[in-house]
């Protein structure tokens, strides 16, 4: 057997578990906001994922519009940007979702207990 070791250089995050009541309280923050970020019909880059990264490492909670042809292909953009940048989902309206993630440095958004 050859041991394994596990990279340190990329350290895996947990995902984000959201309840209910949690996700009901994102979405009242987020329904002033404005979509910051715009997916074009390229699909999401390396460089969308990292402006994304940072958008939510500063901000925690925001607003992305997806340009997509059909509604699967719009999900499936959604669902691998979140994963991407180890976002939580909150909610898809349309070509709009909200993404949410926890800063590292500086939490601005405390959320109601589970």
């Amino acid at each position: 057997m050859i041991p394994c070791r596990l990279s340190t250089a990329f350290p895996q995050r947990m995902p984000i578990a959201l309840t209910n009541a949690q996700i009901r309280f994102l979405r009242g923050q987020a329904h002033d906001l404005k979509a910051m970020l715009q997916v074009g019909g390229k699909g999401i880059s390396d460089a969308l994922a990292a402006e994304v990264d940072g958008a939510l490492e500063h901000h925690e909670l925001i607003k992305v519009k997806v340009a997509a042809e059909d509604r699967e292909s719009r999900d499936a953009m959604i669902a691998a940007l979140a994963e991407r940048t180890d976002a939580a989902l909150v909610q898809r309206i349309g070509h709009t979702a909200v993404l949410y993630r926890p800063s590292k440095d500086k939490r601005h958004i405390v959320l109601p207990r589970a």
